[in-house]
């Protein structure tokens, strides 16, 4: 019977860790983020007292606390530690994982484990958190300014027209033709004038 070369025994383990060829990836653990994502739970040793009120302080600082009420996804099991973790992570993530963010006093450690379970999942993200990302842009919508348009008047003084220098038509009251309303006054026309009117009393 022909022995296994002991050569071959470190290729043969390469094999099997690499999940036995196929071309498949190697395995990873399930629950282990593989991309460095890390979250935020509550220590086990951690007495409840003092884990309420970081649990209030993280719910009161701007962690989302809804899922841990009595009618969300995370609110079984309804225990101090599990409430306090899922509210702590929730910080956590909003605040983009700035350091500092996990400690609540100690009372907190960041973890490489996903510890989603069931129906409750716990963000990894600061986007999944319903969190704003450092850096991003606040874009306020631009307020147009409303001009209020004041038509200018111009005033306009009109001047009415002077006919022949006044109100009359032209000629009436130019000094040449003043003779054609008074009339021209000759002697001799009076004087005829006079001696017709003896002559009809005469006659008469």
């Amino acid at each position: 019977m022909r022995s296994f070369p002991a050569a071959a025994l470190p290729l043969l383990l390469l094999f099997l860790v690499s999940g036995g060829g196929g071309g498949r990836k190697g395995r990873v653990m399930v629950g282990v983020a593989a991309d460095g994502t890390t979250w935020c739970i509550a220590r086990s040793n951690t007495v409840d007292a003092t884990l309420q009120i970081a649990l209030d302080y993280a719910c009161g600082a701007g962690a989302d606390c809804a899922p841990i009420q009595s009618n969300g996804l995370c609110y079984l099991p309804n225990t101090i530690q599990a409430h306090a973790s899922y509210a702590m992570n929730s910080y956590y993530q909003r605040k983009a994982r700035a350091p500092g963010s996990c400690d609540f006093a100690g009372t907190a450690v960041v973890a490489t484990t996903d510890p989603s379970y069931g129906s409750c999942v716990y963000p990894a993200s600061v986007s999944a958190a319903g969190g704003v990302s450092p850096g991003t842009p606040t874009t306020t919508p631009a307020t147009t300014p409303t001009t209020t348009t004041t038509p200018t008047t111009n005033p306009t003084s009109t001047t009415p027209e002077t006919l022949g220098g006044g109100l009359s038509p032209p000629g009436l009251n130019t000094p040449e033709d003043s003779s054609a309303i008074t009339g021209t006054r000759n002697p001799v026309a009076a004087f005829l004038c006079v001696l017709a009117v003896s002559m009809f009393l005469v006659v008469v």
